[in-house]
């Protein structure tokens, strides 16, 4: 668990000190609350017809998605049921986890030092 009070985040840090000010000065911003900043980061699964087969399925990208993002992910339901696709309202479809302030600030740090440039073109 991280200690809020008096842990910053790097990437939180660099945008604070450094890229706040050139952002207000090369778009000549008046008000500081005119800056654009991250307010949160959502990242989800849908998991489709493969979950309405096996119900398995959902659970392990519910458990996949808990160990990428470092939260507890939740499944998202079915609103409507459609009987072509077997899908019943209220039956897990897919998952989601919202994050913010330091635990967002460190996945993207993470995301964007780490794992994108293993991505191949």
């Amino acid at each position: 668990m991280l200690d809020t009070a008096t842990y910053t985040p790097r990437l939180k840090a660099l945008y604070v000190e450094t890229i706040r000010a050139a952002l207000k000065e090369e778009f000549g911003y008046k008000n500081d609350m005119q800056i654009p900043r991250l307010d949160k980061i959502v990242l989800n699964i849908g998991c489709g017809a493969e979950a309405v087969r096996d119900s398995k399925k959902a659970k392990s990208a519910i458990e996949d998605l808990t160990k990428i993002a470092g939260q507890q992910a939740v499944g998202t339901i079915a609103k409507h049921s459609h009987a072509p696709f077997r899908l019943r309202e209220g039956m897990v479809i897919g998952t989601k986890v919202t994050l913010r302030d330091v635990r967002m600030y460190e996945f993207l740090d993470r995301l964007v030092t780490i794992a994108m440039p293993r991505i191949r073109d």
